[in-house]
């Protein structure tokens, strides 16, 4: 779609590497047919503010993720190659080389994103130039995402110090007050869901994601949150295929979080997650 403010070039910028530890090559899985990565992909294009040739799906050089980069041209999206484990330095270097002003950031993880939800972080960003980022707290795990400005990227990559930090780099957006932030709630009190699992990282995830879509997918249409939210309170059962696994995503989250930046002071600073 025509991106909603043109004195702006936005993009979207999704990470994404087949070397996954714990279900690797997940983003080429079949779901209805077609890649997990076309089914987000759907989804990212269907924002208002966001071209399709300025979405662009952050990879690593890895030979591995060569059928990745096929999967994602072949639908009109882009790709970028940055370093195998500094998302934040990946993201810095794909916001100079496709010159964004702002970007959507879509977790790979999360093939259900939503993109009125990515609309109302885009907007809430663009109509006020103080924030650097505007995020979703509220939905269900694997809903949310967030609207950043590449000034914030640009602040963040000078201060932060952790080379690993695949795992829990918006932290380094939300929980070290470098960045002005905002945030955005469900609209709807049926958007709240505390039980529901939307997010890619093991084998149960997946027989969640297959039923999921074998109920609600149609060709060419996009399902969005509300049906989602809708079949799951109609059918909680859903929400059980992939509950076990709750517990160690948060916990190994926890663990493989060890992020330290520099304060403007100079300082070196962990942050608390």
């Amino acid at each position: 779609m025509i991106p909603a403010n043109a004195r702006l070039k936005i993009g979207a910028l999704i990470p994404i590497r087949m070397t996954s530890e714990r279900l690797p090559g997940k983003a080429l899985k079949e779901i209805c047919g077609r890649p997990i990565v076309h089914h987000l992909l759907d989804r990212v294009f269907a924002s208002r503010h966001v071209a399709r040739e300025n979405v662009v799906v952050c990879t690593t050089p890895d030979p591995a993720n060569d059928p990745l980069v096929r999967a994602v041209e072949a639908v009109g999206a882009r790709a970028f190659r940055g370093s195998e484990d500094d998302i934040i330095d990946r993201f810095w270097r794909a916001v100079q080389a496709f010159g964004f002003d702002a970007f959507l950031q879509i977790d790979g993880d999360d093939p259900c994103s939503d993109p009125g939800y990515m609309d109302l972080n885009m907007d809430a960003l663009l109509a006020d130039p103080g924030l650097d980022i505007v995020y979703g707290e509220g939905l269900p795990l694997g809903l949310a995402t967030k609207a950043i400005r590449s000034s914030a990227l640009e602040k963040v990559w000078k201060f932060h110090l952790t080379g690993k930090n695949d795992t829990g780099f918006i932290y380094y957006f939300t929980r070290t007050g470098l960045c002005r932030t905002a945030v955005v709630t469900p609209i709807k009190p049926e958007h709240v869901n505390t039980q529901a699992r939307l997010t890619l990282d093991y084998a149960q995830d997946l027989r969640f994601f297959e039923e999921l879509f074998r109920r609600l997918y149609r060709p060419a249409e996009v399902f969005g949150i509300d049906a989602i939210c809708r079949l799951l309170s109609e059918h909680p059962e859903l929400t059980q295929i992939n509950s076990s696994v709750s517990d160690e995503y948060w916990a190994r989250t926890k663990e493989k979080a060890l992020l330290e930046y520099s304060a403007p002071d100079g300082s070196k600073m962990k942050i608390e997650v």
